[in-house]
């Protein structure tokens, strides 16, 4: 259950109200390519605002190199939010503090929303600045924080606030934090957990967790070739982590460890979709360096060639192969939790015909088990940038029961680790604010 008290806590009638967002959705020539982040503020937004509030949201886009870098502007978001709420509703200030934001945080009126420019502007931000924090503090009466994508970061928006208003949780906020939390911590069984991406070294903590939680763990993605390369397995210009090799090993071994004493499979890959370069006109191939399945029944009644089971020096390994895929598919019909972390492969490759690019068939495959399209629907919480992004940008969200905001956020709360940017709000035993 959620500990910190929530915007249903305390008075808001008539508040001047800070709220700090996640905005940061992708812009491109001006246009915002998914609104997906701005969708899941409403239902907080419409209650402030149903509390005849005067609405200041803050928020960041991107990392800006200085305050004239138009690329990280959040006028796109003002826009889209006029568009949502009304454009009479909504107003912009060309900065978040100073003269501008405070002239325009004077003249709003109530039941209406001033969106102030990009935080990250400001390199006090990012610094936890105690003036910077000051000084956005003092445009409101109240600080709501609803930005689950940036409160495992301390920065002056997120948790230097909380210093000098009353604090409390958005609807969102709650929503990701109550969901995740309970699937950590008692999940319906069979828990399976999916955990792809790049690299090992962001994903440490959270396999070494459902390792000790999760009744299987699958591993895909450019992680797993360090995995791959830990056992021996030749994986040419694959992208690997060679100061990660002993901790791969070191978890495989807490793998079998675990397996030898209950029921318990952590799998890497079998085979992999390869190719001599990252191009959606690169042709691919199917390596079969484990099972051997395809190369068999591709070859009979030959025997099959080395190269079938053998990566070349100058081949990449873009995506898990149809065996792993329907293997980890399989495992997620037994499922009655899915934890999904992490695309499988390059999934982000345009394809040349189709809506599916050549190195995305793994995750789309890990995705239609999820769903339900073999029969079985396991509730699933879906995290991680990339992953959301390509589910996202297939127009699959709803199908899932929880796609979380957050990136790094839900990965530290899934490991267990304090959120500074929650643990700054108020307790729900504390005080109710009037």
């Amino acid at each position: 259950m959620f500990t910190k008290q929530t915007i249903r806590d305390i008075d808001l009638h008539s508040k001047t109200v800070l709220l700090r967002a996640d905005f940061n959705v992708p812009i491109k020539d001006g246009k915002i390519e998914d609104d997906y982040r701005i969708t899941q503020a409403m239902p907080t937004i419409n209650y402030l605002l149903e509390q005849n509030t005067r609405l200041i949201i803050m928020s960041h886009l991107g990392r800006p190199k200085s305050p004239d870098d138009a690329d990280c502007s959040l006028w796109p978001v003002a826009k889209r939010l006029g568009e949502i709420l009304g454009k009479d509703r909504v107003s912009f200030a060309k900065d978040c503090i100073g003269p501008e934001a405070e002239r325009a945080a004077e003249q709003l009126e109530h039941g209406k929303v001033l969106l102030l420019e990009n935080v990250r502007y400001h390199a006090e931000e990012e610094k936890n600045s105690a003036e910077f924090a000051k000084q956005l503090a003092s445009l409101a009466e109240l600080f709501v924080e609803d930005g689950f994508g940036v409160v495992h970061r301390a920065h002056a928006s997120t948790e230097g606030v909380a210093h000098y208003l009353p604090s409390v949780a958005g609807f969102l906020l709650e929503k990701e934090v109550d969901t995740i939390t309970n699937v950590m911590q008692n999940p319906k069984r069979p828990l399976v957990a999916v955990i792809g991406g790049a690299k090992i070294s962001d994903k440490i903590d959270i396999l070494n967790k459902f390792i000790d939680l999760a009744d299987v763990v699958a591993v895909g993605g450019a992680m797993a070739n360090t995995f791959l390369y830990a056992q021996g397995i030749e994986v040419g210009d694959s992208l690997i982590e060679k100061q990660d090799v002993q901790v791969a090993k070191d978890i495989i071994e807490k793998a079998k460890a675990k397996s030898q004493q209950q029921d318990f499979v952590f799998y890497l890959p079998q085979d992999g979709v390869v190719a001599h370069k990252v191009d959606k006109t690169a042709p691919t191939r199917i390596v079969d360096w484990s099972a051997h399945v395809i190369a068999d029944i591709e070859n009979y009644p030959k025997r099959p060639p080395i190269g079938d089971t053998r990566i070349k020096e100058h081949e990449m390994i873009l995506d898990i192969g149809p065996f792993s895929a329907s293997f980890i598919a399989g495992s997620l019909q037994l499922a009655q939790t899915v934890v999904w972390n992490g695309s499988m492969g390059v999934a982000e490759t345009p394809a040349v015909h189709g809506p599916v690019g050549p190195t995305a068939h793994g995750t789309e495959l890990v995705i239609e088990a999820i769903i339900g399209q073999y029969g079985h629907k396991p509730f699933s919480v879906v995290g991680g940038g990339d992953t959301v992004s390509y589910i996202e940008n297939r127009k699959m969200t709803e199908l899932f029961n929880h796609v979380s905001t957050g990136g790094g956020a839900s990965l530290e709360l899934m490991a267990g680790k304090k959120l500074p940017g929650v643990e700054a709000l108020l307790d729900k035993k504390s005080e109710v604010v009037q």
